[in-house]
């Protein structure tokens, strides 16, 4: 009897840092997925960030810009995001956009330029001297 002890220990350690925590964020994902609805700031398990846009028992569209919806299974949601997300994104586009404007004001060379100033020249070898 007391040499089953030490398995048993193994078994119980296994159970408690394993099995027990994994089963804790399969209950939390699971949840998170049945929250959701139309309107939800979500990320994907990919990265890309959206707004639920329609919800079936299947999938989930996601509006990652505007106009453009993509489906995804449920499983693919990694997280739901607070409301106020989306407000701080829409003043960095802005000042993006400025940037973008002041960077094609100020290419003025042309595009033969540019290609001959960053393509690389052969190197020539020096002769040899026999």
């Amino acid at each position: 009897m007391l040499s089953l002890l030490p398995f048993l220990l193994i078994i119980l350690v296994f159970w408690f840092l394993i099995i027990r925590p994994q089963q804790k964020r399969q209950r939390e994902a699971q949840q998170m997925q049945t929250a959701l609805g139309a309107g939800s700031k979500v990320m994907l398990t990919s990265g890309i960030f959206g707004t639920v846009t329609e919800v079936t028992d299947d999938y989930i569209a996601v509006e990652v810009a505007e106009g453009l919806s993509i489906k995804v299974i449920r499983a693919a949601i990694g997280r739901i995001l607070p409301e106020e997300f989306g407000q701080e994104a829409d003043t960095e586009g802005e000042t993006a956009e400025a940037g973008v404007e002041s960077a094609s004001s100020a290419a003025d060379e042309s595009v033969e330029e540019t290609l001959a100033k960053y393509t690389p020249q052969p190197v020539q070898q020096p002769e040899k001297n026999d």
